[in-house]
């Protein structure tokens, strides 16, 4: 940690100011944890501009909270404390804002039912999260005979009723997005990226065939600088079709009014005894030992609890057949990162139902992280007071032991330890 006061390492032999440099190493830290919640608060605010969506005083924040990262603006712990949880508050109508501004362009997502295999023919693969993207591809292929299929964090498009007309929106293949050199490779398609987590290709792969649109770029790719698909729908007719090769089907489109459409059956579910407690289990995935951890974890909830997921963490474990409860799925897959403004709909609807606040249902946090998205939905999280929240597969770098501290007391948060540990705690408070 850099001491601004001595311009040394903070606490290192050259270091003259020993206490300011000690609170330099939290205010940085708090720093770091501001500007990668920005970061993730700018990627929803982006695409919901994309569709005509803004929010004034989102904007304003952002420009308070960069200012506010200036060097020497402030000393002062608290303010950066209440600052970053601000930066919550402003991630959650950020989330509200995209919400709004998907489901006014493409309908309320239902649950749909989505193909993971192939069908034979020129396919494209789309991945990323701009769903505008889709749309405008799904509108330019159609009648074309080229099949589309979703990728990653693209899947929860197959459960919006504008998006799911189109016939040849054929299915989701592959993964998470850190399996995509592989994934990629074999598909015999043309793929386009339209958002973040996009890697670099593997030398003599598919770079030849990989297109980028919007914010995403990758060195040697076809940039798309507008929304005229015409050169990846030609690249896509010039290869190899793909096969007829059936998988296995999987579920999306658990949006917030989805669920509470069976609200009454839930509530009753939960009044009977027969759901014991439900567990949110998501978050950003990633290619770090440790992360089957949250397959161990949703392999082992018990049968009488129900799992409700989002974001890419979700393909550690969405293709096991959970079953269901009296016709309530036992796995609910509420869509992407950006859901998690369904999830927060979700809790505070039963909150109400049960008479009680949403730290006293029986609900569990069980995220993973890894990106900025990941942190800006974990400061919404704090600044709705939402406690004992675990986090994993390891905690962030970023946060200093003293700033851990301040969440540990105020907000209960857990680092994961083993699937069994941290089941047995939260089960033996139900």
């Amino acid at each position: 940690m850099f001491c601004y006061q001595c311009e040394q390492t903070a606490g290192g032999s050259g270091c003259t100011q020993s206490g300011v440099c000690g609170k330099s190493q939290n205010i940085q830290s708090l720093q770091d944890i501001l500007l990668f919640g920005l970061k993730g608060m700018a990627a929803y605010a982006y695409h919901a501009r994309e569709l005509g969506a803004i929010n004034p005083e989102v904007d304003g924040f952002v420009h308070e909270a960069l200012f506010k990262t200036v060097t020497n603006v402030s000393f002062d712990l608290k303010q950066y404390i209440d600052l970053a949880l601000k930066c919550g508050e402003m991630n959650l109508k950020t989330m509200e804002l995209l919400d709004k501004a998907h489901t006014e362009r493409f309908g309320n997502p239902v649950p749909t039912e989505v193909e993971t295999g192939t069908k034979a023919g020129h396919g494209i693969l789309i991945t990323g999260h701009d769903l505008l993207d889709l749309y405008e591809l799904l509108k330019q292929t159609e009648g074309t005979g080229i099949n589309i299929y979703t990728h990653s964090e693209m899947l929860p498009a197959h459960g919006y009723p504008k998006l799911k007309q189109f016939k040849h929106l054929v299915g989701n293949y592959g993964g998470a997005w850190q399996e995509q050199k592989k994934e990629f490779n074999e598909f015999s398609g043309a793929l386009l990226a339209t958002t973040n987590c996009v890697l670099t290709p593997l030398p003599n792969t598919y770079l030849d065939r990989l297109f980028t649109i919007g914010i995403t770029g990758i060195e040697g790719a076809t940039h798309l600088k507008t929304r005229d698909f015409s050169p990846l729908i030609k690249k896509a007719k010039s290869l190899p079709p793909l096969p007829e090769a059936l998988g296995k089907k999987i579920m999306t489109g658990f949006h917030h009014t989805a669920i509470l459409g069976l609200a009454d059956k839930i509530i009753d579910a939960v009044k009977k005894g027969k759901i014991r407690r439900f567990f949110l289990i998501g978050g950003c995935d990633g290619a770090k030992p440790g992360r089957n951890y949250y397959t161990e974890f949703a392999e082992s909830v018990p049968k009488d609890c129900v799992i409700l997921t989002l974001a890419c963490g979700k393909y550690r474990f969405n293709k096991i057949d959970f079953g269901n409860i009296d016709g309530i799925p036992r796995l609910l897959d509420i869509g992407q990162c950006n859901n998690a403004y369904s999830a927060i709909q979700v809790a505070s609807s039963l909150s109400k139902a049960f008479n009680c606040s949403v730290n006293d249902l029986p609900l569990s946090f069980v995220l993973s992280w890894f990106e900025q998205k990941a942190v800006a939905i974990l400061l919404t999280l704090l600044t709705l007071g939402i406690k004992d929240i675990r986090l994993g597969p390891s905690l962030p770098a970023f946060i200093s032991p003293d700033v851990f501290k301040i969440l540990q007391d105020n907000f209960g948060i857990k680092a994961i330890t083993t699937p069994a540990n941290d089941l047995k705690s939260i089960l033996s408070k139900s």
